[in-house]
C-alpha cells in the first residue's frame, strides 16, 4: 500500500469527523456550537488536503477512485460513529449494506492500478 492510499484513508476518516462535528454541532447551543462548527472547518481542510494529496506524486491514485473511496470511507465511518455517539440503530439490512460498501472499497483499492 503506498503512502497515497494512507493519505486518502486518513482524509476519509476526517470526512467522517466533520460529519460528526456538524452533527454534534446541531445538538448544542452557544460556545459548545462554536466549538463543533470549528471542528468542522478543521476536519474538512484536513480531509480535503488528504485528498488532494492523494492523487499526486509518484504513484498518484486516479480522481474517480479517489474520491469514490475517500467518500466510502467517510460514509463508512460516519455510520459506526452515529452508531455509538448518536445511538443509531443496527440493523441488519444496515450491517449488510455497510459491509457491500466496504467490500466495493477494498475491491476499489485492489484493481486500481498504484
Amino acid at each position: 500500500m503506498s503512502i497515497n492510499w494512507i493519505l486518502l484513508i486518513i482524509g476519509g476518516v476526517f470526512e467522517a469527523g466533520f460529519a460528526v462535528s456538524l452533527g454534534k454541532a446541531q445538538d448544542s447551543i452557544g460556545k459548545e456550537k462554536w466549538m463543533w462548527l470549528a471542528s468542522f472547518a478543521i476536519c474538512v481542510s484536513i480531509s480535503m488536503f488528504l485528498l488532494y494529496r492523494s492523487m499526486g506524486g509518484a504513484r498518484p491514485i486516479p480522481v474517480g477512485t479517489a474520491y469514490a473511496v475517500w467518500a466510502g470511507i467517510g460514509a463508512v465511518c460516519s455510520v459506526v460513529f452515529g452508531i455509538f455517539i448518536f445511538s443509531e440503530p443496527v440493523t441488519v439490512w444496515r450491517m449488510v449494506f455497510l459491509s457491500t460498501l466496504i467490500i466495493s472499497l477494498v475491491g476499489l483499492q485492489v484493481v486500481t492500478p498504484a
